[in-house]
């Protein structure tokens, strides 16, 4: 048996369980700090993660992987890299091994939540709905062991009786994961319902690999020296917290407790310098404070409708400010490079052609632009067509293009708002350079108006008819994501 376990170890260890809307990078920051080995992040839906784009945010010194609507879905930083885990709800292989392929390189293992019973996760087959279905979820983890460099891990509620659980726990074993995380509930109940410690014990006796208890927050787990009874009563290579360390992080500090109120100071830091959006800092918050929401202090933050609102609510006017300005300030300096600064185009071995300008829709004629006078003059020349290689900053979101005519490569020192921009400008450069009309207003391009005429003339079915049309699609080359290297398809962006 190949277990694929790299440098994370299961055993003995301390672990913040995945928790929606908890388990984000500030919540992950503050358990490390106060003595968790290992954290989870959230669950993240497999078809929502492979829309994402890894970008490289340098202003905040993280890797975010950004959705097309530009919402951050998940943000890690180096601190945490070599010990946080990616917990994914999938009920496909193929979809599962996409996703881990994509963010393998950015954490330290990859789990597939097998245990969740809320609707939002089992509606899609996932979550707890895989337990119901052994052979599914062999092919998940079995293709996840081959196809991905990090320690592959599962977890899992119980079953109705302890001779299926042991079944499934020994088949999922045989597929190689680096170890196993057991919520020792059934999938219909709920935290008021006793953790069935003998259950996790059973299952911890009958595999070789790590077993991690989860499930003792409500029964067994309020302060540190608990979480080593909770081990002990079920016989767990590790511990896996969730709402105990949601309640207060620092339960994982062998010196005790800390006080709640530098508890919450201490998140809301690492939400501000993470630029956490202040709708999920708030609604952490709230699950710390619990029974003081109705305190002055709670009522101030059930008011708040910003991070600038919440820090003063705690007293940490001063240092929103201080920070906001820090990143403004490291933001603007970023953006103040040019190209060549920033390891971005530049110039090559052969000479890129550079000019610094912009396409203006207003100065052209409808219908005419200068990536068609291009093409055209291309066609008179008997040259291949041109070739549009587009590139996007990650700190701004900014893009540039280089087109490349005759093998020589032209590009604007200006970047645009928008792929379709940053070529126009590419081809601007090159018509200037050759000293080729551009189609400007006053400017004559006989070819493109000669066609322009004849074209209610033409069989709209012929090829010829369908040429102009074609000059908006000519960039076939992928569109490269500066954070990643990749190259993907920019259509339908």
């Amino acid at each position: 048996m190949i277990v694929n376990s790299l440098s994370l170890c299961y055993h003995n260890k301390l672990i913040l369980a995945p928790m929606v809307r908890v388990g984000t990078l500030p919540m992950r920051l503050l358990a490390l700090d106060y003595g968790a080995d290992i954290v989870y992040c959230e669950e993240l839906i497999d078809l929502k993660m492979l829309q994402c784009k890894r970008v490289v945010n340098e202003v905040l010194s993280t890797v975010d992987f950004v959705a097309p609507d530009d919402r951050v879905v998940f943000r890690t930083c180096k601190r945490e890299q070599n010990r946080v885990v990616f917990q994914m709800g999938t009920s496909d292989a193929e979809r599962a091994l996409a996703v881990a392929r994509l963010v393998e390189n950015d954490v330290a293992g990859i789990d597939v939540n097998m245990g969740c019973p809320k609707e939002y996760s089992t509606k899609g087959g996932m979550g707890a709905a895989l337990l119901s279905d052994p052979d599914k979820i062999e092919k998940i983890l079995s293709t996840l062991v081959k196809g991905t460099c990090r320690p592959v891990t599962c977890k899992i509620r119980i079953l109705p009786s302890l001779e299926d659980t042991l079944n499934l726990v020994k088949r999922i074993e045989r597929t190689g994961i680096a170890a196993i995380a057991v919520h020792g509930r059934k999938r219909e109940e709920r935290p008021q319902h006793p953790v069935s410690c003998d259950v996790i014990k059973a299952i911890a006796d009958a595999l070789s690999i790590p077993v991690i208890a989860n499930g003792g927050s409500h029964d067994h787990i309020q302060q540190y020296l608990d979480i080593e009874d909770f081990r002990q009563a079920t016989a767990a290579s590790s511990v896996m917290v969730a709402r105990a360390a949601m309640w207060n992080p620092s339960i994982f500090l062998k010196e005790g407790l800390r006080p709640l109120e530098e508890v919450m100071q201490k998140y809301i830091r690492y939400a501000v310098q993470y630029d956490n959006h202040y709708t999920n800092t708030k609604y952490c918050l709230c699950q710390m404070l619990r029974e003081q929401l109705e305190s002055p202090q709670g009522r101030l933050l059930h008011a708040a409708q910003s991070s600038q609102e919440i820090c003063e609510a705690f007293g940490l006017g001063a240092f929103y400010e201080e920070t906001t300005q820090q990143l403004d300030a490291r933001r603007a300096k970023l953006l103040a490079r040019t190209p060549e600064e920033a390891g971005e185009p530049a110039e090559d071995a052969s000479g890129v052609i550079k000019m610094a300008v912009r396409f203006d829709r207003r100065a052209y004629p409808p219908q005419i632009t200068p990536k068609m006078c291009l093409l055209e003059w291309c066609r008179r020349e008997k040259l291949a067509q041109p070739v549009y290689e587009t590139v996007q900053r990650p700190l701004d979101r900014l893009f540039c293009s280089v087109v490349t005519v005759a093998e020589q490569k032209y590009q604007s020192t200006l970047w645009d708002k928008s792929k379709k921009l940053a070529e126009q400008a590419a081809a601007i450069v090159c018509l200037r350079s050759q000293g080729l009309p551009e189609g400007r207003l006053g400017e004559e391009s006989p070819s493109l108006h000669k066609r322009k005429r004849e074209a209610p003339d033409q069989d709209p079915g012929s090829p010829r008819a369908q040429e102009p049309a074609l000059s908006g699609e000519l960039c076939k080359k992928p569109f490269v994501d500066l954070a990643s290297g990749e190259e993907t398809p920019l259509e339908g962006r």
